[in-house]
């Protein structure tokens, strides 16, 4: 309690300046006795904190005084600040507090370089309401049930111990212990609806989360697919620019590999007509059967 209370006296001296015995006496709920005996303490730990007489008269400390830098450097001293940003920018931790008292401890004044708002377009109530139920479902170690849409659209009830929330490749997800299946579970925070927050609770040192990667994966396959210049747009914003190749009549050849799901073929046809797969053959292939599928849905009406 008392290292806390000369910290937190050093900090309220960096912010204002200058206070009496009387303002940290009644700010700490101590004696003037106790503060005096703080500000002894920390003088002969080497803050240059000092005490004036008279009117106007009060404790300071030396002008420009930061705390040691050997302690924490410069580059440290970012790291933790721009992390923080980083965190406060996401609109679901509140991090503006503590980045205030760390900038008047470091003597920086703008930390401002990042912002990230991991909402949907337009969905971002709904996004920043459901992230934060299952936030607070985690901390407080609370059993939650939801509705769950599964990649083919059937929806069913689930009940699971909330364990970590998880984002990966542009999406949220949580990861949980099913209660039904008594195994992990990942699920995708936009297939999620109609979240229940229980009246019952379980421990969560009692479950450890398996590290991404782990799960069985998909076999990946090596693609090569060619973009028309009109669509080259679409190449730049779903691959790595390492992965595209401009071609002598403003054509696009992407090479690069994905995971041979469902999946694969659900966004192979959301890039539209003006993409065409190069390679290997029995990608192709199958993209026309899912194409002549469609066909007959349309057809057969």
């Amino acid at each position: 309690m008392k290292l806390n209370r000369m910290f937190e006296i050093v900090y309220l001296l960096l912010e204002r300046k200058k206070l009496t015995t009387n303002e940290l006496a009644d700010y700490f709920e101590v004696s003037k006795r106790t503060i005096l005996r703080d500000i002894e303490a920390l003088s002969i730990a080497g803050i240059p904190i000092y005490t004036t007489k008279g009117k106007g008269g009060g404790i300071s400390l030396l002008d420009n005084y930061v705390l040691d830098k050997t302690l924490i450097s410069t580059e440290e001293q970012n790291q933790i600040l721009f992390a923080l940003q980083s965190l406060a920018a996401t609109h679901h931790l509140d991090a503006t507090a503590i980045l205030s008292k760390l900038q008047t401890l470091f003597r920086k004044s703008d930390t401002s370089w990042i912002e990230v708002d991991f909402a949907r377009w337009g969905k971002a109530n709904f996004d920043n309401h459901t992230f934060d139920l299952l936030k607070n479902a985690i901390l407080a170690e609370n059993v939650i049930s939801f509705t769950y849409a599964n990649s083919y659209g059937q929806t069913s009830s689930k009940t699971v111990y909330p364990l970590k929330l998880l984002f990966k490749s542009k999406s949220w997800y949580i990861q949980a212990f099913c209660i039904s299946n008594q195994d992990y579970r990942t699920y995708k925070l936009n297939r999620i609806s109609h979240i229940e927050i229980l009246d019952e609770f379980f421990s969560r040192s009692s479950y450890t989360v398996p590290t991404i990667g782990q799960e069985t994966s998909p076999v990946q396959v090596h693609l090569s697919l060619l973009f028309s210049k009109e669509s080259a747009f679409r190449a730049y914003d779903e691959f790595d620019i390492s992965e595209i190749q401009k071609q002598d009549d403003g054509s696009l050849l992407v090479t690069t590999e994905l995971p041979e799901d469902d999946w694969l073929y659900s966004f192979l046809l959301s890039l539209g007509a003006s993409v065409r797969v190069v390679s290997p053959l029995h990608v192709e292939k199958k993209l026309i059967n899912y194409i002549e599928e469609m066909k007959k849905k349309y057809f057969d009406l």
